[in-house]
């Protein structure tokens, strides 16, 4: 995967301080990332790609211009997606898709959000073709962004930082814990993966590190730290 570079590590970790100031550029750049990286696994051209949790159109059109049909699942129903594509109103721990029926099923820093992850994991694999593939990515509890804009107060407790947000910045963070932030261990997601007969394990790697980084996931205890965002593919058997 020769785009996994120290310099487009430099760049995501720039890119990731301008959130906040400039969302539009931010999620836009992401975006195309994201299909990029997906791309290094499977042709993208004239598959249907089922984003579950992709928010405002911005996977939508980098999906689309990639070639892909693009299916958005979000809570709060359809967006301003481009007219290649739509969404539907769903919740992803119960997919309104049937059974064996998308060839490529995608989600992002999404899992972390999720209280029953387990179901989503397995409603991701359900919904998926035979021979189809599986892209899951998420922020792993102990890694420096784990929790999110409580971070890195979450190593003491994600309960106490959350409260401590809330007593300096007088509202509760959106990404509460408990509520909706939720700690998912990268052993744990690995170990679901590799325990179903199902789907094969094609690569497990810290999403945002170079190329010669990427052992730190074979590490138990180190991946949990240092791995500050972990993409998992999966395919269909």
């Amino acid at each position: 995967m020769g785009m996994a570079t120290l310099r487009r590590s430099v760049y995501l970790f720039r890119l990731f301080l301008r959130e906040q100031s400039d969302p539009a550029g931010f999620y836009s750049a992401f975006a195309d990332d994201s299909v990029a990286a997906l791309n290094a696994f499977v042709d993208l051209r004239g598959k249907v790609v089922l984003d579950v949790g992709g928010g405002p159109g911005f996977f939508a059109r980098a999906f689309s211009a990639a070639g892909a049909r693009y299916v958005g699942v979000e809570l709060d129903g359809p967006d301003d997606a481009p007219v290649e594509s739509f969404s539907v109103r769903g919740s992803g721990t119960e997919l309104p898709v049937r059974s064996d029926a998308i060839e490529i099923t995608y989600c992002s820093n999404v899992l972390e959000h999720v209280a029953d992850g387990q179901r989503l994991l397995d409603e991701l694999v359900r919904i998926t073709r035979p021979g189809g593939t599986v892209f899951l990515s998420y922020t792993p509890w102990w890694s420096p962004w784990g929790g999110h804009e409580t971070a890195p107060w979450h190593y003491l407790g994600g309960a106490r930082a959350a409260d401590r947000y809330a007593r300096r910045s007088g509202r509760r963070p959106k990404n509460d814990f408990g509520r909706t932030l939720f700690p998912y261990r990268v052993g744990t997601v690995l170990h679901w993966a590799t325990g179903r007969d199902d789907v094969e394990l094609c690569r497990a790697y810290p999403r945002y590190h170079p190329l010669w980084a990427w052992w730190v996931v074979r590490v138990p205890l180190l991946r949990e730290v240092v791995t500050w965002n972990l993409a998992v593919v999966l395919r269909k058997r």
